[in-house]
């Protein structure tokens, strides 16, 4: 006959308790560390652009973000997002900062670093590949992360532009400074002479999500049809009933995901790597493949 309740054999003693906590707290380390921080997920989102030339029509972006090689991001792990981004064949590939982190490795450990990430991401397939810097970028070695950039093929946007072209039709890609560590400037990224033309959107890269709200005071702001920005991690370990243990500066309004704010469409992406430690708990490492389609935007 069997009944309900404790063994009396097996006491529930202080120390048993104890013993029990302690092992659920090394499983959830072990998971966190070991099984959350590696599960990718792909995220695929569909951005309607009113002014969208037909010729982009469909085009399909990837954003990466925050990849913080080596600390705590091993480079086999960036080499399976790269694989994932060429199964996904974007047209093009949108990496928004902090490529190494600024914590505990000397700065010339960490310069050796953004050039192995630069290397890992030159892998990918897809030929158009523009990038904005971060605050660890920044506090790293803003040209030195630049120049590993640059010569893997990646196209730096700091306070600057570049046009995206199909026949006669193009939309532009804008990027600024890191708002954090360095100088953004929105009359560079986004100056006079590509606002507000017909048949042109501004795609605007910004580490910081943040910024929007500057950005949506500023001139510029209103040629801006969508800003891709990272930093948060999407606060990387998210308790329930508690959500983010700890958000950035600059990261903690708009945390992850898809923000609709008047005119302008704001994605935060949650990164591929961590910070402070190598845990993601209930905040899974992200890649985001966008599709523009012309149209009225969606709500938030």
């Amino acid at each position: 006959m069997s009944s309900s309740g404790s063994d009396p054999s097996h006491p529930i003693t202080r120390r048993r308790f104890i013993a029990a906590g302690a092992a659920g707290v090394a499983g959830l380390a072990l998971y966190s560390g070991e099984i959350a921080r590696h599960e990718i997920d792909i995220v695929r989102r569909t951005i309607y652009l009113p002014n969208l030339p037909a010729a982009f029509e469909g085009i399909t972006l990837a954003q990466l973000s925050d990849i913080h090689l080596v600390e705590f991001t091993e480079p086999y792990f960036l080499r399976q997002a790269v694989a994932h981004i060429n199964r996904l064949r974007p047209d093009a590939l949108i990496l928004t900062g902090d490529y190494v982190t600024r914590e505990l490795r000397p700065r010339r450990a960490e310069i050796g670093s953004a050039w192995l990430c630069a290397n890992i991401l030159n892998e990918v397939e897809c030929k158009l590949r523009f990038a904005a810097l971060g605050n660890h970028d920044l506090a790293v070695n803003a040209k030195a992360v630049t120049a590993a950039l640059t010569a893997n093929g990646i196209t730096v946007l700091r306070n600057s532009f570049v046009p995206f072209k199909r026949g006669s039709a193009q939309i532009w890609f804008s990027g600024v400074d890191d708002p954090l560590a360095g100088n953004p400037d929105l009359d560079d990224a986004v100056p006079l002479a590509i606002r507000n033309r017909p048949e042109e959107p501004v795609i605007l890269l910004c580490h910081a999500p943040d910024y929007a709200d500057n950005l949506l005071v500023h001139l510029a702001g209103s040629a801006v049809s969508l800003m891709l920005s990272g930093h948060s991690h999407g606060g990387q370990i998210r308790l329930p009933l508690i959500g983010a243990m700890q958000l950035p500066k600059l990261g903690r309004r708009y945390v992850e995901g898809f923000f609709r704010l008047q005119n302008l469409q704001l994605y935060v992406n949650r990164g591929l790597g961590t910070v402070g430690v190598p845990f993601r708990l209930d905040c899974p490492p992200e890649i985001t493949l966008f599709t523009l389609r012309r149209g009225t935007p969606a709500a938030a």
